[in-house]
Protein backbone atom coordinates (compact mmCIF):
# COMPACT_ATOMS: atom_id res chain seq x y z
CA UNK A 1 0.00 0.00 0.00
CA UNK A 2 2.83 2.13 0.94
CA UNK A 3 4.91 2.25 -2.30
CA UNK A 4 1.65 1.98 -4.51
CA UNK A 5 0.83 5.44 -2.31
CA UNK A 6 3.97 7.53 -3.15
CA UNK A 7 4.19 6.38 -6.95
CA UNK A 8 0.60 7.96 -6.78
CA UNK A 9 1.75 11.14 -5.29
CA UNK A 10 4.91 11.45 -7.33
CA UNK A 11 3.06 11.00 -10.64
CA UNK A 12 0.69 13.78 -9.43
CA UNK A 13 3.61 15.39 -8.28
CA UNK A 14 5.14 15.89 -11.74
CA UNK A 15 1.85 15.70 -13.82
CA UNK A 16 0.20 19.24 -12.34
CA UNK A 17 3.17 21.49 -13.09
CA UNK A 18 3.73 19.82 -16.32
CA UNK A 19 0.41 20.20 -17.63
CA UNK A 20 0.02 24.14 -16.64
CA UNK A 21 3.27 24.10 -18.56
CA UNK A 22 1.88 23.04 -21.35
CA UNK A 23 -1.85 24.95 -21.03
CA UNK A 24 0.34 28.14 -20.06
CA UNK A 25 2.12 28.11 -23.40
CA UNK A 26 -0.33 27.19 -25.56
CA UNK A 27 -0.61 30.92 -27.73
CA UNK A 28 -4.40 30.05 -29.08
CA UNK A 29 -5.96 29.56 -25.39
CA UNK A 30 -3.50 32.31 -24.53
CA UNK A 31 -5.08 35.15 -26.89
CA UNK A 32 -8.84 33.74 -26.76
CA UNK A 33 -9.03 33.67 -22.96
CA UNK A 34 -6.18 35.88 -21.08
CA UNK A 35 -6.10 39.12 -23.39
CA UNK A 36 -9.82 39.04 -23.60
CA UNK A 37 -10.61 38.73 -20.04
CA UNK A 38 -7.07 41.02 -19.58
CA UNK A 39 -9.55 43.86 -21.54
CA UNK A 40 -12.48 43.57 -19.80
CA UNK A 41 -11.10 43.95 -16.81
CA UNK A 42 -9.17 46.56 -17.55
CA UNK A 43 -10.38 48.35 -20.99
CA UNK A 44 -8.08 50.31 -23.22
CA UNK A 45 -7.76 53.53 -22.18
CA UNK A 46 -8.86 56.03 -24.91
CA UNK A 47 -6.04 57.66 -27.12
CA UNK A 48 -6.03 61.49 -26.06
CA UNK A 49 -5.62 60.18 -22.41
CA UNK A 50 -2.50 58.07 -23.34
CA UNK A 51 -1.29 61.12 -25.85
CA UNK A 52 -1.93 63.63 -22.55
CA UNK A 53 0.39 61.55 -20.21
CA UNK A 54 3.07 61.14 -22.88
CA UNK A 55 3.72 64.46 -23.92
CA UNK A 56 5.28 67.16 -21.54
CA UNK A 57 3.69 71.04 -21.30
CA UNK A 58 5.79 73.22 -23.05
CA UNK A 59 6.52 70.86 -25.87
CA UNK A 60 8.50 68.38 -23.54
CA UNK A 61 10.96 71.11 -22.87
CA UNK A 62 11.93 71.84 -19.13
CA UNK A 63 9.40 74.16 -17.78
CA UNK A 64 11.46 75.58 -14.92
CA UNK A 65 14.54 76.65 -17.22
Amino acid sequence: MGVKLEVFRMTIYLTFPVAMFWIANQAEWFEDYVIQRKRELWPPEKEDKVSNLLFLPGGGRNVGS
